[in-house]
């Protein structure tokens, strides 16, 4: 039987090109390096090699970009944006290095307190995480179908109430 020590990282490295979603709930190191489009929600660290295309969101810990991203960036822990990189969407991390030569076009906002952990969406968020429409949620928000605070004039989710909720709507 083969065993390994609990510290031994899971890499796993993508260079052909590939098309879907990639979700991981357990810690692993991916490596992009040639193309791919769908969806990235990793733990651990995930890698965007300078000759690698992504047409996705990602989601993830720790995220290195550097190469062509389109798509829009959760990192909860920290990114970097290695010279290399063009990325085109919005960033959303605790911690953003930006080497010079490196191309954004986006916002990016820095997260911090309760946001941070990732225990509060903001409607983006929450709307990538449920797979719907920003129009659908900002319904349920409005007439109290789903779980949310008015923070100024945005809408936040507690993530523990969201899946509480989710929880409660399959059994309906």
């Amino acid at each position: 039987m083969l065993r390994r020590d609990k510290n031994e990282k899971k890499i796993l490295d993508v260079d052909a090109g590939m098309q879907g979603t990639l979700m991981f709930k357990d810690p692993v190191n991916l490596r992009i390096n040639g193309s791919f489009e769908g969806k990235l929600d990793t733990k651990g660290s995930l890698i965007i090699s300078e000759n690698a295309s992504v047409r996705a969101d990602i989601t993830g810990d720790e995220i290195i970009i550097g190469g062509k991203l389109t798509g829009n960036i959760v990192a909860a822990n920290s990114l970097k944006v290695l010279s290399s990189a063009h990325i085109v969407g919005d960033i959303n991390t605790p911690n953003l290095s930006v080497e010079t030569g490196a191309i954004i076009h986006g916002k990016c906002q820095m997260l911090t307190g309760s946001s941070l952990k990732g225990n509060v969406f903001n409607i983006d968020e929450l709307a990538r995480y449920l797979e719907v429409e920003i129009s659908n949620i900002l319904e349920w928000a409005n007439s109290g179908k789903i779980p949310a605070f008015k923070e100024g004039n945005d809408w936040k989710f507690e993530r523990p109430k969201i899946e509480e909720w989710i929880a409660k709507e399959k059994t309906k």
